[in-house]
């Protein structure tokens, strides 16, 4: 097919192949512990994934690095036609949210509050897991990011539901190379969703998993 290409160029001081091996895996960074969390890459991979693209890196030690971001080329009539008046569906149950990422757990509570739910942040899978354990009872549906330090989605998920089995879990993550749409369900999860989600969309998966239920 066709691909529009955007290239971006640094002059520092490059990588050697086995840096550049593992530069898109979650939590690998070269700086010093307080100056980089190592997901910048991972996350960006997962967005242009998302889209239908891919991300190369061209690089040699002392000469710098090129990064080149190939996008699927979309024809303009295909942008056509009337959007959906349908009204995105919320609901007011109450909803555990974990991640790592204060922008976006905070993005995503916003969007969830917006649709008429009550949000329960937690920044971390073991934070998150003591809130549930607390009380149980009270929550409809927890979503929660796969990659973060001391358990994954994943782990959380089977935590979860060791204490309530009927809890619905929907999973998002900007990649993963444990979790994808064809394997999730296997993990005992209900959803998997892709970030960046936007509000119709995790709105959708919200109503699905939940009437389902």
């Amino acid at each position: 097919g066709r691909y529009q290409r955007i290239s971006i160029s640094d002059t520092g001081q490059g990588m050697d192949e086995e840096t550049k091996r593992r530069i898109f895996e979650p939590y690998f960074t070269t700086k010093r512990v307080g100056e980089g969390s190592g997901l910048g890459l991972s996350v960006a991979h997962g967005i242009v994934k998302n889209h239908g693209g891919t991300i190369t890196a061209d690089s040699e030690p002392g000469k710098g690095t090129t990064f080149h971001i190939y996008l699927p080329v979309i024809k303009s009539e295909s942008l056509l036609g009337v959007e959906s008046t349908e009204p995105v569906k919320g609901g007011h149950e109450w909803v555990l949210m974990a991640d790592d990422e204060t922008d976006l757990l905070e993005s995503g509570r916003k969007i969830l509050e917006s649709l008429g739910y009550t949000v329960v942040m937690k920044k971390s899978s073991i934070d998150a897991l003591e809130a549930f354990n607390e009380k149980p009872g009270i929550f409809n549906l927890v979503i929660t990011d796969q990659t973060m330090p001391g358990m994954t989605g994943v782990q959380l998920t089977k935590e979860l539901k060791s204490i309530r089995e009927d809890i619905p879990v929907i999973l998002c993550t900007g990649f993963s190379e444990v979790i994808n749409e064809e394997n999730y369900k296997a993990q005992g999860i209900d959803a998997f969703m892709m970030k960046p989600f936007d509000k119709k969309k995790i709105a959708g998966v919200i109503r699905q998993v939940l009437d389902k239920k």
